[in-house]
Parts: C-alpha cells; structure tokens; sequence
C-alpha cells in the first residue's frame, strides 16, 4: 500500500473559518479538551479524523437523534474507541435524545458538561464508549478488533432481516454499517477474521473506514506492521478506495457514494491522515496518540484553527443549529416514513409484523418452548452434545428470529438447525439466501463471537458453538457480552478429558475456572438429557445476559427421575438430587458428566448404611443468586464432610467444600487415551470417589 500522507502544518496561518471547518475544528477542540481536563485519553485520533466523522454524520448517515431507536437507523461504530471523545463530541453536536428504561426522553444524550466530565467516575462520557451507558453509543468497544467484528455482525443482521420481512412495497431494513478503524485494528487477527467473513458473504451494506495514519503507541507502524493492506482486502473480496487526505470531506462523500453503490462487496475506505492534524509540536507522532497535548501545544494549536487560545469546550454559535440540520432533518424525515411504512405494514402483513415488532421490543415468541422434549431414563443414556441438538432444534423452530452455528463444527457440536426452512445463511452465489438459519463462521472462533454480539445489537438471538477449550479463542467477546448485557448463547461441548485420544491440547482443565469467574455470564454444565432440556429453558428467558451451556462428548446415563429429583432443579443452579432422610453424615457433590460418578457411589455407601445426600451443581452463579436460606438447605453449614467431583481445574471448590472437604479434580493437564483409560489415570472412578467419602467420613 502507497504511504501517502497529507503534510503536517508548520504552524503558520489558519485553517478555514466557514461554517464546516467550524464544526470540523469544534469536534478537535472539544476532544483536545476532555482530554486535557481529565488529564488522560488519546487526542490524536480525534484530530485527525474529525474532518472524516463530520462529513459522514452531518451529511450521509441515516440516524435520526430524536428517535436514536429507529431500527432502520445507520449504525455507526467507533471501532478505535480510545478516540471516544470523537464520539462523545458527535453525539453532543447531533443533539442525539436520551434513552432511558428503553425509552426515549427529551432529555440530551449528553450535555457540554458531560464532555467535561470525560473518564470522570459516574460520568456518560467514559473512556472508551460503553453500549446502554451513553445513548448512541451502538456497541461498548476499545479492546481493538472488536469493533470490527461486531461491525461484520451488523450487517449480517441487516442481511438476515431484509430477507425475512422485507416484502414488496415494504423494504423495512435497508440501512448501513459504518465503521471507523485504525492501524491496530488492522493488526489485531480477529478484524483479519471478521473481515474474511464479511467477503466471503457478499455483505455489501458494510464500509470501514481504516485510519491509516501510521503510528501507535509505541512510534510508526513501519517497526511491526508494514504490509499491504489494500491487496489484502481485495483478496478477502472488498472493495477497496483510498481517501488521500482524511481533510478532504468532498472526496470522502463521493467515496462514500460509491461505497454505497457497491451493493455486492463490503468497502475498505483508507484515509490517510495526520494523527493530531493541526498540532505544530506532536501531529504525525506517538505523542499525540496516548496521552493530552499539554496547556502550551494546546493554545498554539488552536491558534493554527484559528480558535479562541484560551476557551475550552467552547461552541460557536450557529455550530449546533448547521451540525443538526444536516443530520437531524434528514433523519427525522426518514424516520417518520418508515414509522409510517410500519404502520401499513402491520396492517399488510400482521405475523411477520408481530415477528418485528417482538425483535423491537426485545420479548419472545410464543410459545418457544411448546416443542422440547423430555427423555426417558437411559443407563446407557446419550451424550449432552446430542441431547442439546435436539432441544436447539426444538427451541428454534417456534423461534424464528433465533440463528447460530459454529466454527466449523456443528457434526461435532451438533448444532445445525435441521428442520425445514432452517437454511444456511449465505449469498445466493454460495447456494443459500441470507434468510437462513445457519451460519458457518468456519475456523474463526474470536470473530465468531464478536460477530454474535453485532448479531445480539440487533435484536436477533444468536447462539454459536464450539469445544470447550477454544473458547480460549473467545474470552474477549465472551466478556463483552456480559459488558454489553447481550444474550448470546455460547455452547461448548468436548468438556473434559473425557475427549480422549486427541490429548491435552484438546482437554480443557482450566476454562471453566476462567469462564465462572467471569461476572455477568452464567453458566451451566448439565449432567443428563433432562438436565439439558431444562438449561435451554433457563437460558432462553435470560435476555440480559450471556449464556455458556458445557456439554458432554461422551454419553451420560438419563437419570431416572423417578427416584432421584426432577430436572427442574438446575433453574436454582444446585439442587438435592439424592437424599438420605435426616441430616447427612457426607454430601457427594458433582456438576455435568461426574453426577453420574457420585450417583453411583451413594448407591454402594447407601447400601452400607451411611447418611449421603447427592447434590448437582450445574451452574454455580444460579445457586449464588439464591437466598441464603435456600443455598443452606441444600448444602447445610454443619455438615462438613463433602466431596466434589469434577474432570477441571479445582480452582472455586473450596468455597463449597470447606477447608476440610475433599475435591476429585485435575491437577494437571491430561494425556492422549481412550477416555476409560484417562478416568482410570487421573482418579474419576467410583472407587476414587468411595476412598475420598470414606476418609471424609473417618475424618468427621
């Protein structure tokens, strides 16, 4: 890629005073300012890109601030989120309304006080921008990379939308995704990965527009990151321009233009600019990245914008009035048509309309759950994997606005959406229709969930699946699900060592450690088929946040429920699923495929007449947000002799065992066997688990 920059001022003169510079100039300067009153931030990015955010904003997007809900609205993401004073500057000069309990107020998203407050405790205007925090915010970013892939997301949502309810005389869903990235982007492998994604599907209402200004933290890029980004992106299949001076608005707008007109590729737009334009010190180095300008840079600065040297967050007058009637007249207007259109909509089509106006609301169809199945018991049983693909399937078929698939496993995950109609979600070039149920995210597991949190913004419910021990891979969206309260549902089979000959690079020890202690996702780990049916109905309703379900390779025997505890228990996270009558002398506790373990051995101690009650543990943060009386019902504070059994990393145990309980757990990674073998090897037997109760009993 040509390295071709605008050249950085000297310093003399001053740019132009017209009422677009000084709407241009507004944004550097309130952005040069909150960075210096808070004394951290990145000013830079700002800077440079103001020119790029204006013209976008004030003069192409379809957003209406008043009605910052619209669901046809142009989705803007600021995949660079350190420059989020460049957003925050945004959203104050559009005059973008609040939005508050899901309900827009006449309230100001922010307020010029609000940009005072950047990175300031309680305040809208955090450091990197935060999704429900500051309205028009679309999606929490700053972890880079991210962005991008939530961006990709996006525009599938758009796709799978317009295919489905768009109808002749009634294109509901049409807008478009605009994304600001910069060179770390680029850098980061999940952008590479959604980016793939993105060509391969055809996803022609998606543009980025790539920063390329050449320097991070550390100095210039040309010390680690000197590839060809244009070829690059035209071997994923987008459609690549270049804007030669990120101050050129009018060049921006005709690019933008054409990007929209390319309705079969997704568009890279690469914007040279200088990082911190207009700073006669620091523009066009790392000192205008990471960290304010400084009193003096500032006033000489402003100078050059031929500004007022010593007023800080200072608007001109007529700046508002000029910034909103661009964007705000024109998004009114295309707001109250489609509002319009929706009506008549309703009226021509009311199922599919329900269907929307559901997806608005954020409330599930129906009826979802009138098809999941119930299993008989089974000492032979099936394998949680498989008996979740046929509760999926049950749930998505009366859930038409709920698609997923994995990273190339659904045989092993077993989560393709078999019924009829399902489909998979491609462009017709590649044998689908962006209608389908199904989507391959091939080998891509990090932008596989970045893509389902863009999804999730949507209103559509996605779920994508995996083995566990690649979620290793999606830890980053993982937590930004649970950042952004998005219901994604997150499945990982292949849980434990029990996956056999593939060998410790493919046996999770530490990953459910890692994902419990992750706040805000819950997770479950069920022991039987009947256990699963009843995790999807605890997930299901569960829209504020995400879910992780960890199931089985290998088959589990289907308890009988008629002598044990029903199912029904896993909603409260734990339950009594043997007791003994009267106060038990040991608890056995388990969670997933090691319930069936400790079942068995209660039977033989039973047999032996000791006291033993049986407790399954499928989800620990359920049984946490249970009163305590409940928690101490099931695991009593004076029965102290307890042993858990579970094929991970002990790392939590101890909050349920005591210092004196005894935990069957790994200690290590495991090895490359026949699971019988590695059960046999690593001490998850009936007999490991026997010699733990006994000398827990002795002990007692």
């Amino acid at each position: 890629m040509r390295h071709i920059v605008p050249a950085a001022p000297d310093g003399g003169g001053h740019a132009s005073a017209s009422i677009d510079q000084l709407c241009i100039n507004t944004i550097r300067t309130l952005s040069m300012d909150g960075v210096q009153k808070a004394n951290s931030g990145h000013p830079g990015t700002a800077m440079a890109l103001a020119p790029c955010a204006y013209a976008l904003w004030r003069n192409v997007m379809n957003y209406d601030p008043a009605n910052p809900l619209w669901p046809n609205r142009d989705r803007f993401v600021l995949s660079i989120g350190h420059a989020s004073m460049l957003l925050y500057s945004l959203i104050y000069l559009a005059g973008v309304r609040d939005v508050r309990a899901g309900r827009v107020t006449d309230a100001p998203a922010l307020t010029l006080g609000d940009l005072e407050q950047f990175r300031q405790l309680g305040s809208r205007t955090p450091g990197h921008p935060e999704y429900r925090h500051t309205t028009g915010v679309e999606t929490t970013t700053g972890p880079l990379g991210q962005g991008c892939g939530n961006s990709v997301g996006m525009a599938m949502a758009e796709k799978w939308l317009a295919a489905r309810y768009n109808r002749p005389g009634f294109d509901l869903f049409d807008y478009h995704i605009y994304t600001l990235c910069g060179d770390g982007d680029m850098m980061e492998g999940v952008a590479s990965e959604a980016a793939s994604v993105a060509g391969h599907l055809k996803l022609g209402n998606l543009t980025w527009i790539y920063d390329s200004n050449r320097i991070s933290i550390e100095g210039s890029t040309d010390i680690a990151f000197t590839e060809n980004v244009r070829r690059r992106f035209e071997g994923y299949g987008w459609h690549v321009l270049e804007l030669m001076d990120a101050n050129d608005t009018g060049d921006l707008e005709r690019l933008l233009a054409d990007a929209k007109a390319e309705t079969t590729r997704p568009t890279l737009i690469i914007a040279h600019s200088i990082i911190g334009w207009g700073a006669p010190h620091k523009a066009g180095t790392a000192a205008a990245h990471g960290e304010p300008l400084g009193a003096e840079e500032i006033r000489e600065t402003k100078k050059f914008y031929g500004w007022p040297e010593d007023r800080s967050f200072y608007v001109p007058d007529g700046v508002l009035a000029h910034f909103q009637s661009g964007l705000g007249a024109r998004g009114a207007a295309a707001s109250a048509r489609w509002l319009a259109l929706f009506a008549a909509y309703l009226q021509a089509h009311p199922d599919l309309g329900a269907e929307v106006t559901a997806i608005i609301n954020g409330t599930l169809p129906v009826g979802w759950d009138r098809g999941i199945p119930t299993f008989d018991a089974d000492a032979k049983g099936i394998a949680s994997r498989a008996s979740s693909g046929r509760v999926l399937n049950a749930v998505a078929q009366h859930y038409p606005w709920m698609i997923g698939g994995s990273a190339d496993l659904s045989p092993s995950t077993k989560t393709h959406l078999t019924f009829d109609g399902a489909g998979d979600f491609q462009p017709p070039q590649w044998g689908g229709t962006y209608g389908g149920r199904n989507v391959h995210f091939g080998v891509r597991e990090h932008a596989m969930g970045s893509i389902c949190n863009g999804i999730a913004l949507a209103g559509i419910r996605p779920f994508c699946s995996g083995f566990l021990i690649f979620s290793d891979y999606m830890k980053p969206p993982i937590r930004m699900s649970a950042l952004m309260n998005l219901p994604v549902v997150y499945i990982f089979t292949h849980d434990s060592i029990s996956v056999g000959e593939d060998g410790p690079t493919h046996q999770p020890i530490e990953q459910l450690a890692q994902l419990r202690a992750t706040p805000g996702v819950t997770l479950i780990r069920p022991a039987d088929a009947n256990e699963v049916a009843e995790a999807w109905r605890v997930i299901i309703p569960m829209t504020d946040r995400p879910a992780v379900l960890v199931l089985s390779r290998q088959n589990l025997p289907t308890l009988d429920r008629g002598v044990y505890a029903p199912a029904t228990g896993l909603a409260k996270g734990a339950y009594i699923l043997a007791e003994c009558g009267g106060k038990p002398d040991l608890i056995l506790m388990a969670t997933g495929s090691e319930v069936s373990l400790v079942v068995a051995a209660y039977e033989i101690l039973k047999k032996e007449g000791i006291r033993v009650r049986v407790v399954s543990m499928p989800s620990w943060d359920l049984f946490e947000a249970q009163p305590e009386a409940y928690r101490n019902s099931v695991l009593p504070p004076d029965v102290t002799a307890r042993v858990a059994v579970e094929q991970a990393s002990g790392m939590g145990w101890a909050q349920y065992i005591g210092l004196t309980g005894e935990a069957v757990v790994m200690h290590g990674f495991g090895a490359s066997a026949p699971a019988e073998a590695l059960q046999e090897k690593f001490g998850f037997t009936v007999d490991a688990v026997l010699a733990a109760a006994r000398r827990q009993i002795a002990r007692a």
